[in-house]
């Protein structure tokens, strides 16, 4: 390797003029006999041969015999970057050497002086022709940008920041932003970004690189202009129906859905006015009805639904909405944007809970809208009035739990198929919840339109209260939680995790029964879940 006309400001000169390599024990090339030297002490040294015009004409390296072994091992183990490569492939300075402080002209001579009497043997490389000079500066943040500051306060604030960083990355994960704010370099370039002539996010609230990359990653799988992620699906939800349902409006939604959200439906949206029709998810009669009767801004409905995995004709009630001036919106949460295309079947807007599969690690939470550009970014507008920004954390774990998207699917949608069969034929399940099985309501519909059914079951057990708690409390591969769509398996008793609050009358009003237990299935085989939830039924024989 060459490297030419190299000029080092003096802190990097200083750091990197010599340094010291202590090798393993070396028995390759031992002659027989001789004792293999151990621990042996040898001086790595970078040193500098000056040209006539104060550069550096070559870079010597003085590496002990077992320098790759050593630093491929060792250096690995302890560190997650070698320098030596980045000391080769830069320049470090415009400046040439003239214009160091002459204590670091010295040195350099010193050392080049030094270097001269060093011989050039097996374990010596000499490292010429550094790169242009023009080239990246690793050195420029130290010498230009912050040569404005004098005291080490302000240095450790902005030294390699300041002015910007301009960072462009190679690296195969996506980098996580931290910031709540964005800076203009001038008033000018503030002005062009509030006249549209300049881009950036302005502020933590309004966007996030990070987030960005998740926030594409969901419009591409799901065929969408545009998708907003929030702090929750909740968020994404009641964010969703105070943007697009004006005060005094009126929606559809269906008798099975998530608690939290008919709560907010049934005592939150009236405080502004706002009144909601109830249909069952396959009543298409009572939703035209209901459009006949009300100017409906919006028909909202889950599809699979929560708990009962009910599932509505997508693309019937979108033409029939449509007709009538209504927006669909799908939560796909159940389905995920892998078995079931809302967007394509019709819908305006599809829904996640991307704490579920789409994160599918049980360790973040968010919430996604995806659809037209007009739609979602009327949506934008009240959610940076309103907060609930996903933490550019939060969102990498998105992104990450996305790339194993459609292998975990696959896997859950495998298992609870096959495990819907099973309690479906033993003699401890009354009836089991499943799109996939022939006998649920909407079968038919579920196979028009998705492509898997879900890594979710739901089933009511032969007893009561106590018998379907001691079959739950008898599963030993489950967590007891009010999740689903991670790669844990999750057990809950709805009756308890979500309605404990109301009597039992209220709860069967719901549908909500005392033996109903929803099963979100994980990742594990197929034979341990089986074998777990059969024994677990043995015990209530």
């Amino acid at each position: 390797m060459a490297v030419s006309s190299c000029s080092f400001p003096p802190r990097v000169f200083n750091a990197y003029s010599s340094f010291e390599c202590r090798s393993d024990p070396d028995f390759s090339g031992t002659p027989t006999g001789e004792k293999p030297r151990i621990g042996s002490n040898r001086r790595v040294t970078a040193s500098l041969f000056c040209t006539g015009g104060g550069g550096l004409s070559s870079l010597i390296f003085r590496f002990p015999p077992n320098f790759v072994r050593q630093l491929s091992v060792k250096a690995r183990r302890n560190c997650s970057n070698i320098g030596v490569a980045q000391v080769v492939a830069a320049s470090w300075s415009n400046g040439p050497t003239s214009g160091y402080p002459s204590s670091a002209a010295a040195a350099a001579s010193q050392a080049a002086a030094a270097a001269a009497s060093v011989p050039v043997s097996d374990d010596v490389a000499v490292v010429e022709g550094c790169i242009d000079n023009d080239s990246v500066q690793i050195g420029d943040s130290y010498d230009s940008k912050t040569s404005f500051l004098s005291s080490d306060g302000s240095i450790t604030v902005h030294a390699g920041e300041r002015l910007g960083r301009g960072i462009v990355t190679d690296a195969i994960t996506t980098p996580v932003v931290n910031t709540s704010a964005y800076f203009f370099k001038k008033t000018q370039e503030l002005i062009d970004f509030k006249e549209k002539r300049h881009t950036s996010f302005e502020y933590g609230r309004y966007g996030n690189p990070t987030t960005v990359v998740a926030e594409e990653k969901i419009s591409a799988l799901e065929g969408a202009e545009s998708t907003l992620i929030m702090a929750s699906g909740m968020c994404a939800s009641t964010v969703m129906l105070m943007a697009l349902v004006p005060a005094g409006g009126h929606i559809v939604t269906t008798t099975d859905c998530y608690r939290k959200t008919r709560i907010f439906i049934e005592t939150i949206l009236p405080k502004m006015g706002i009144s909601a029709t109830v249909i069952d998810p396959a009543d298409v009669d009572g939703l035209e009805s209901a459009l006949n009767k009300n100017k409906v801004s919006l028909f909202f409905t889950e599809s699979p639904t929560n708990p009962f995995l009910r599932c509505v004709d997508i693309e019937k009630v979108s033409k029939l909405c449509h007709s009538k001036g209504t927006l669909v919106c799908i939560d796909g949460t159940f389905a995920t944007p892998l078995n079931q295309k809302a967007l394509a079947l019709g819908a305006d807007l599809v829904l996640h809970s991307a704490t579920k599969f789409i994160g599918g690690h049980n360790d973040v939470l968010a919430g996604c809208i995806s659809g037209s550009e007009k739609l979602v970014t009327e949506i934008r507008t009240l959610h940076h009035i309103l907060g609930g920004t996903l933490n550019p954390n939060a969102a990498y774990l998105i992104i990450r739990g996305m790339k194993t998207l459609h292998l975990r699917v696959q896997q859950q949608n495998s298992t609870a198929s096959r495990m819907a069969e099973v309690l479906e034929a033993h003699p401890r399940v009354k009836r089991v919840y499943y799109p996939g099985l022939p006998s649920h309501p909407e079968h038919e519909i579920a196979k028009r339109q998705m492509t898997g059914f879900g890594g979710v079951v739901s089933f009511e057990v032969d007893g009561d209260l106590m018998t379907t708690i001691k079959f739950v409390d008898a599963l030993k591969i489950p967590y007891i939680a009010p999740s689903f769509g991670g790669c844990e398996s999750i057990v809950d008793q709805p009756a308890i995790m979500s309605y404990w609050d109301l009597s039992h009358a209220e709860r069967t009003k719901y549908g909500i029964l005392d033996n109903l237990i929803r099963f979100s299935f994980g990742v594990e085989d197929f034979e341990d879940l089986k074998a777990d939830i059969l024994q677990a039924l043995e015990t209530i024989a």
